[in-house]
């Protein structure tokens, strides 16, 4: 078979929309392609593709390098002849037929590497299995977006010069099949037929064109549609029972939740079924202190001023100042401020050292009730049976006042601590370093049952201790604790991230004892905590609410519980003491043994909380006992230290910028404060 002559061609034929003939292609087209319009690349693939698909019976041998395509230049005429492709799912690493001993699949070549790819449309399968010639147009050649699949033979990656490389939108996609029903060859005689290929299995696809899915199945439309989990059948009798006992039971515990919820809710006692509340106190401070109201000798409030630390190792000095306790705007601010505004600071650290005798001590009035000595607990020796705490039910001032200033020596040294103080740095002694105000209603209000509600915004800032609490007005069963004393709310000014309940906490408790060291608050205390802000943020209501038999503090709401107990037993006799669980004999800090006896045996039920008591509204600065735990949140001062109030003014640095500069912030604010008693 001779090749017939080509027509000679601008460059790039593929641009310039020419034809170009293969092996066995019309030699009457005019529009073939020479092998010298080819770029060198494509011109100088191996002949001995060529030859194979010639000669595919014979042994020649290879020409030279080894490529899967080759063009014959023999007599002037270009012919180009391509191997077999290898099936993409054959599991053989060559290709040929059946009876080809050479290496790839191609006579006479032993390094000849066949291009892996079906064939593409314009590439016939000759009948012995390998490619043909025949024309094909630039139209009909794969491109990158075309869905054929195929190698594009003219594709050189590798060419030593990329200028002449052929464009690569003429270079065929990845191996990917046409349609579902697999390759189409465009020399086949019928639509999805492809010519055998000797020696390789053909792809079902390729050979079928049967879809690669699986077939579904065609409902019958005479047929009614089968639903077996809609068909009914027999169930076994236990199975009907277990579903209908699973349900019941759900059932029942809902019920029974209800019930519960119900019965609680009914339960919960009211202070309003006790009895009519009488209004003691009702006031909102629109007026202010015209007239002395509120602080006046007859005023509302009585401004203790005492430099003792009520007990507590406080550090602030309470004074009868319009600088630390006012009203402003229909608000009562009690305001803590440093001492050295109005002292100096050398007076109050020590470095001149100074004596301070505070202006109008009030221990001469209420050294009784204060903290600072234990002169009540020897009531309990007056000779006179009438007037005895233990034999007495009597709730006059007058007469126990007269019984303290006739049988009661003077507390000289407790005196001293109330109202007067030593600064000197070298025994790092210093002056109560903060100012402030407590306010209480002992001379005004007091109430036995009742309710007490008080509306108000706590301060901010590290170290103080703001709370609204209650103390009896007779002490009755003795000196603190003996008497009682509740704590309707209590917070410290320490933000939310202080380790020990800071602004964001509000707690309730009562405390009662028969001796100082037994106090057993511990046993009646409670809380209430917001996540998302602090106390003081905005005012709040915080309640008391007291009968003979149960007591409840809240913040809010009664949801808001802090602290709610019910008074058990049925007298003094079997009521706190058994609660307490106290031992007969305890050992005091000299080491000598005390033989306890109970101080309410006299008393009710609710004793000592069945006696009168009377509001106060205070805003401390530190403390040595216990409320700010050693060692959290940066505290300057321990408390067993004897220099425990120096340590703490002497690291103002670290505590002072906490305190809010505004009056608002950094005060206790009362919006309103109201008593009522049961009557």
């Amino acid at each position: 078979m001779s090749n017939p002559e080509p027509a000679t061609l601008p460059h790039d034929p593929f641009r310039d929309g020419k034809k170009f003939t293969l092996d066995g292609a019309d030699a009457s087209d005019s529009s073939a392609i020479s092998a010298g319009d080819l770029p060198p690349s494509a011109a100088s693939m191996s002949a001995a593709t060529s030859a194979a698909a010639r000669y595919p019976g014979t042994d020649r041998p290879s020409t030279g390098t080894s490529t899967s395509t080759s063009v014959s230049q023999s007599q002037g005429t270009p012919s180009y002849n391509f191997s077999r492709p290898r099936p993409p799912f054959s599991s053989h690493s060559r290709t040929g037929s059946a009876n080809d001993t050479t290496t790839h699949g191609v006579p006479g070549s032993s390094n000849l590497t066949p291009p892996h790819t079906p064939h593409s449309p314009g590439f016939n399968l000759g009948a012995n299995g390998y490619y043909g010639s025949g024309a094909t147009s630039h139209s009909s050649l794969p491109r990158v977006g075309s869905s054929h699949s195929g190698i594009n033979p003219f594709a050189t990656p590798n060419a030593s010069r990329p200028a002449l490389r052929i464009r690569e939108s003429f270079a065929s996609p990845p191996i990917r099949p046409m349609t579902i029903y697999g390759q189409v060859g465009s020399g086949a005689t019928t639509p999805g037929a492809v010519p055998p290929t000797p020696g390789l299995a053909a792809l079902p696809a390729q050979v079928t064109g049967k879809s690669l899915l699986e077939k579904s199945t065609m409902l019958d439309p005479n047929q009614p549609l089968s639903k077996p989990w809609l068909e009914k059948s027999s169930k076994d009798p236990l199975a009907r029972i277990a579903y209908c006992l699973t349900y019941f039971v759900i059932l029942l515990g809902v019920a029974g939740g209800a019930v519960r919820c119900y019965l609680d809710y009914i339960n919960v006692p009211m202070l309003e079924e006790q009895g009519n509340l009488c209004v003691v106190v009702d006031e909102d401070f629109s007026r202010g202190d015209e007239g002395g109201r509120l602080f006046g000798d007859n005023g509302l409030f009585f401004r203790e001023v005492d430099m003792s630390g009520f007990g507590n190792g406080e550090f602030e000095m309470t004074t009868d100042s319009n600088n630390n306790s006012f009203v402003r705007d229909g608000h009562l601010y009690i305001l803590p401020t440093l001492s050295s505004a109005a002292l100096g600071e050398g007076a109050v650290l020590g470095d001149q050292p100074t004596v301070f005798n505070i202006t109008n001590c009030s221990y001469n009035i209420t050294h009784g009730a204060s903290y600072t000595t234990s002169s009540d607990l020897e009531l309990d020796d007056l000779d006179s049976s009438d007037s005895s705490p233990s034999n007495s039910n009597s709730n006059s001032t007058t007469d126990r006042e007269t019984q303290r200033g006739t049988d009661v020596e003077f507390d000289q040294a407790a005196y001293l601590r109330a109202c007067s103080a030593v600064s000197n740095s070298t025994i790092a002694r210093v002056i109560n370093p903060v100012q402030s105000a407590r306010l209480s209603t002992r001379r005004s209000a007091s109430i036995r049952y009742g309710k007490v509600e008080v509306r108000a915004k706590v301060p901010r800032g590290d170290w103080m201790w703001p709370a609204i609490w209650m103390l009896p007005r007779d002490q009755k069963y003795g000196g603190w604790p003996l008497s009682g004393e509740i704590d309707i709310m209590e917070t410290r000014g320490n933000g939310p991230e202080y380790p020990h309940q800071g602004s964001n906490v509000v707690s309730g408790a009562i405390h009662w004892g028969p001796l100082v060291y037994l106090n057993s608050a511990w046993r009646t205390n409670g809380f209430w905590k917001k996540r998302r802000e602090s106390y003081g943020e905005r005012f709040h209501t915080y309640t008391l609410e007291w009968t003979e038999d149960w007591m409840r503090m809240y913040v809010d709401t009664r949801l808001h519980k802090m602290f709610n107990t019910k008074f058990g037993g049925n007298s003094g006799a079997d009521g706190f003491w058994n609660r307490g669980d106290y031992p007969q004999v305890v050992y005091d800090n000299t080491g000598g043994q005390v033989v306890l006896q109970n101080p309410w045996v006299n008393g009710t039920k609710s004793a000592p909380f069945d006696e009168s008591f009377y509001l106060i509204l205070n805003v401390a600065v530190g403390s040595t006992n216990g409320w700010f735990p050693d060692g959290a949140g940066g505290k300057p001062w321990l408390d067993g230290s004897a220099s425990a109030m120096s340590d703490f003014i002497k690291n103002k640095d670290k505590w002072l910028p906490t305190w809010p500069e505004a009056e608002e912030d950094r005060a206790m604010v009362i919006d309103s404060v109201k008593m009522w008693q049961l009557c």
